[in-house]
């Protein structure tokens, strides 16, 4: 795509390959003063989205489903070029799994929107019948990322339409081609104005323009400072939030574990995407029986690694997006070797060409807790491994940070796997897998502790787009008034104690007793006096 140099630079973003450094395009800024007419115009528009039969929004959301299927393959290359990530790593954790999940939603919407009835839970009001009802927020804001620049709004944006909102969404800064490739796919939907609309606003800025602009939810995936920070903003005006705050995962390797996929699967969930996955593995504790043998394998499967620019398919790991991430990891490398840590394994050094972006994958030995690499999020191709006596010390050890995104346990014995796995302070374990659980529409995706808050993803994450509203009825024919009403006596007072007696009392005498004082004041249900 061609920069177009009739918008002055300063009201567009430059998008540039993080391989190569070649301008991809521009993307056009949204002045934030425009926000506020934004949410406005979406308030307005989404009265009467959320009043359409849920068959209706569905109807709409499928045709992006369908623009995904025939598109696919740009999609990829969109992604990969903007990110840096090769393009089997866009199909398989971006494309794929977010045309999976709007034909997902699309099918389950009605499900999961549905009242929901109560059963009564006392026969002596069995009379009141209740059920529970989703009522959309309204306008919803949707903050994502860089390292899954598609598929992580992708899933957030379809829901929160589905259920009746409008919603806003503003892709990373860094990948603002993926953002305008996001916005021809909701175009397809043939959506009412106003209800999607994508906006390009500095990082610094739009969590704050958001909640200024009287959003009615936020949903953010970044950094813990910033997921913080927009906490205590959005509690000026009680706006809720949903956070995912990033991980620093652990991966627990047993001694029945089968080694090979052991490695094979730290290797993916540790080192795809340059490692710039939230729920990726960063820390592994092995069980001393099998660390030789399990540092084996994954030497050679590290070292067999093809690192670099994607051109032929023919790379497994592509480039870090950002300059910055690339300093983080490697002052965490530097910081971890200065404390005694040992390079035991690296793939090849990547050419030297481009823009400097691309790394080498490490693993590390002879790490420990005091370093950076294992109490911090590094995000990138970095890995630390320990030995552990006993699979005890390693759970100690996985639980042992303020993060807990996901976490994973490798045994032949899955009972014993998620029994162990049970223990870990995560809001996703996985057993003999990692990192793909966000890839399923299904599954609830969130963490514990700094991890943040509330969940995307499956049932839950869907009741997240909604607020549940009870409604109840008196079913009671001819019922005049409750028997509590006014006026009050000596009599109500004995029948409403009547009713604790008559229900919970162990004596049989004050069960009858409390009974007669009971129906006593029944017939107040049929009177006016």
């Amino acid at each position: 795509m061609s920069l177009d140099l009739t918008v002055p630079s300063s009201e567009r973003t430059v998008c540039r390959s993080p391989a190569t450094g070649e301008i991809l395009g521009h993307s056009p800024l949204t002045p934030v003063a425009e926000l506020e007419q934004i949410v406005a115009t979406a308030r307005i528009a989404q009265k009467s989205w959320s009043n359409l039969p849920v068959k209706q929004r569905v109807k709409h959301l499928l045709r992006v489903r369908d623009y995904i299927s025939q598109n696919a393959e740009e999609i990829a290359e969109v992604i990969a070029r903007d990110n840096g990530k090769t393009r089997v790593d866009a199909m398989s954790a971006e494309v794929l799994p977010a045309v999976m999940s709007v034909d997902y939603y699309a099918k389950s919407a009605q499900k999961f929107l549905k009242d929901r009835h109560v059963v009564p839970g006392n026969i002596v009001l069995a009379n009141k019948i209740s059920k529970i009802v989703r009522v959309p927020y309204g306008v919803i804001g949707v903050i994502s990322p860089w390292n899954y620049p598609f598929s992580i709004p992708f899933a957030e944006v379809v829901m929160g339409l589905l259920a009746g909102n409008a919603v806003i969404l503003k892709t990373a800064t860094q990948t603002q081609m993926v953002g305008l490739k996001l916005e021809e796919c909701f175009k397809a939907a043939k959506l009412p104005e106003g209800i999607f609309t994508h906006v390009n606003i500095p990082g610094r800025l739009a969590g704050s323009a958001f909640l200024k602009n009287n959003i009615d939810k936020l949903f953010f995936t970044g950094s813990v400072a910033v997921g913080k920070q927009l906490m205590k903003e959005a509690a000026e005006t009680l706006t809720p939030l949903v956070l995912e705050l990033g991980g620093n995962d652990a991966m627990l390797v047993c001694e029945d574990a089968d080694l090979h996929r052991a490695a094979s699967g730290a290797v993916w969930a540790g080192l795809s995407n340059c490692g710039q996955s939230c729920g990726g593995v960063e820390r592994i504790y092995v069980h001393e029986k099998v660390y030789e043998s399990f540092l084996k394998y994954l030497k050679s499967k590290v070292e067999a690694l093809r690192v670099g620019i994607d051109l032929d398919f023919n790379v497994d790991l592509g480039v870090m997006t950002t300059e910055r991430q690339v300093q983080t990891v490697k002052r965490h490398l530097e910081e971890a070797l200065s404390k005694g840590a040992v390079v035991y394994a690296r793939s090849a050094q990547p050419p030297g060409e481009g823009s400097g972006h691309s790394l080498p994958a490490y693993v590390l030995t002879d790490v420990h807790h005091d370093m950076l690499v294992m109490r911090e999020e590094t995000f990138g191709p970095l890995l630390g491994v320990m030995k552990v006596k006993d699979m005890d010390e390693a759970v100690a050890l996985a639980n042992d940070s303020d993060l807990g995104l996901t976490g994973s346990v490798w045994s032949e014995d899955r009972k014993y796997a998620e029994k162990l796995g049970r223990r870990i302070m995560a809001g996703v374990i996985t057993i003999n897998d990692h990192l793909f659980s966000q890839g399923l529409a299904e599954t609830p995706w969130g963490g514990f502790k700094n991890s943040g808050i509330g969940r995307t993803h499956g049932a839950i994450g869907f009741d997240e787009m909604t607020q549940p509203q009870v409604i109840i009825h008196d079913i009671l024919p001819f019922a005049r008034r409750n028997m509590w009403w006014h006026p009050h006596g000596k009599n109500i007072f004995q029948g409403l104690s009547g009713v604790v007696n008559c229900l919970y009392s162990r004596s049989v005498s004050k069960r009858l007793k409390g009974l007669w004082h009971l129906l006593k004041i029944v017939p107040r249900y049929f009177t006016t006096r």
